[in-house]
């Protein structure tokens, strides 16, 4: 009977499979050994000789496998490769070093399955070997890339503290006859630049301007930002007399300015006359500084104004008060009362709670703030926070 065309197609391929199971082994796109349970090599395909530069007759009986390795790749196979190929009876993308016949290193990644006989004892050890020249480039270069990006982290890390550090002022300025402090504290770990921001500087003898701000936004553009309105709060104040109108030129500024970042400020502008203190405190977006006066009374002062940066023409307000000897004045950013723990929020009733106790210093005032915030959010704020007390001693 003659064979159909089917079958006849069938035969062509089943022999040809035939002839090429040889050459599949030996020309397989990966090196193939097999060794004794000793790791002796008894058989090895081409692309294995190929790899590793070694002629068939240097490795069939002549060496165990282990002996290709590397001294750390000998070690780890004695170590672990061995042993979990005997309790397991394979091992998977194991990577080694096989030293070449011309002593070079060739990185490459193994399998091996053991077999065993009918009872159980290891008959023969079968290893797939992988060039992982490649491979290992590519994690080279990752490790490489890493580190490169640990080290840029870390030169931002410290770009931003140091920068941080030119935006707020190491310690308050020593004022004559007034008690001043202040508390910073960056939200998270500190690590990126925040917008919060205060300064203390003097305009003339026993005339003194206090700010406190926060600028939209976190990073360099609110770095430089926040920089642009410390400065022009400093020129303003000398040409303006009124928190206010220094404020309106801040606003002008900020319009002019190719940004789109607003903020908020309370600006505080704070005069020595015949031993009294007395001020005038503007607001623009932000919270009503505190005062607590000598008799325990506290309540907040200034009128609530718009954020700069936003219109042309801010609806802004002077107030004026007068400080007598024992009162306190309390000037803070929004990190403080939105500071979370979970959904609940800290608040003006505990800031308020805070700051009605009796403290003998401005300092005490703002670390007891400051630490109370910071332990209502486990040590990690969510936002900036900035702190300044002034209080006229007794």
């Amino acid at each position: 009977m003659t064979p159909s065309g089917s079958e006849a197609l069938e035969a062509f391929y089943e022999a040809l499979l035939d002839d090429d199971a040889g050459q599949l082994y030996d020309r397989a796109p990966c090196g193939y050994l097999s060794t004794a349970p000793d790791g002796t090599i008894i058989k090895v395909n081409q692309t294995f000789l190929t790899l590793t530069g070694y002629d068939r007759g240097q490795l069939i009986g002549q060496i165990r496998f282990a002996e290709l390795l590397s001294i750390g790749g000998r070690i780890y196979h004695e170590t672990h490769y061995a042993p979990m190929l005997t309790m397991h009876g394979q091992a998977h993308e194991i990577a080694l070093d096989i030293i070449r016949a011309d002593g070079s290193r060739l990185p490459v990644l193994v399998n091996s399955v053991l077999e065993r006989d009918a009872h159980g004892g290891p008959r023969v050890i079968r290893t797939a070997v992988f060039d992982a020249r490649l491979r290992r480039e590519y994690e080279r270069e990752l490790l490489r890339a890493k580190q490169r990006a640990e080290e840029s982290e870390a030169r931002a890390t410290t770009l931003a503290r140091t920068l941080q550090q030119t935006l707020i002022p190491p310690i308050p300025p020593v004022i004559p006859n007034l008690d001043v402090a202040a508390a910073y504290r960056p939200a998270g770990d500190g690590s990126e630049v925040g917008g919060d921001f205060y300064d203390v500087f003097q305009i003339g003898t026993g005339d003194w301007v206090v700010a406190i701000g926060d600028v939209c936004g976190k990073g360099v553009d609110a770095a430089v930002v926040t920089a642009l309105v410390r400065h022009t709060l400093r020129a303003a104040t000398v040409q303006h007399a009124e928190p206010s109108k220094a404020l309106w030129t801040l606003n002008d500024v900020l319009r002019q300015h190719d940004t789109d970042r607003f903020c908020t400020v309370a600006l505080l502008r704070l005069r020595q006359a015949d031993g009294e203190w007395t001020g005038a405190v503007s607001c623009a977006g932000h919270p009503l500084p505190l005062l607590r006066q000598s008799d325990g009374t506290l309540r907040a002062v200034g009128k609530p104004g718009a954020l700069l940066g936003v219109v042309d023409a801010p609806h802004l307000h002077d107030v004026h008060i007068s400080l007598p000897p024992g009162d306190t004045l309390l000037l803070y950013t929004d990190g403080v009362t939105e500071g979370r723990s979970g959904k609940d929020f800290y608040g003006e009733a505990r800031l308020v709670a805070a700051a009605a106790c009796s403290f003998d210093s401005a300092e005490a005032l703002t670390s007891a703030v400051l630490s109370e915030v910071l332990e209502f959010q486990a040590g990690r704020p969510r936002d900036d926070i900035a702190v300044v007390a002034i209080r006229v001693p007794v």
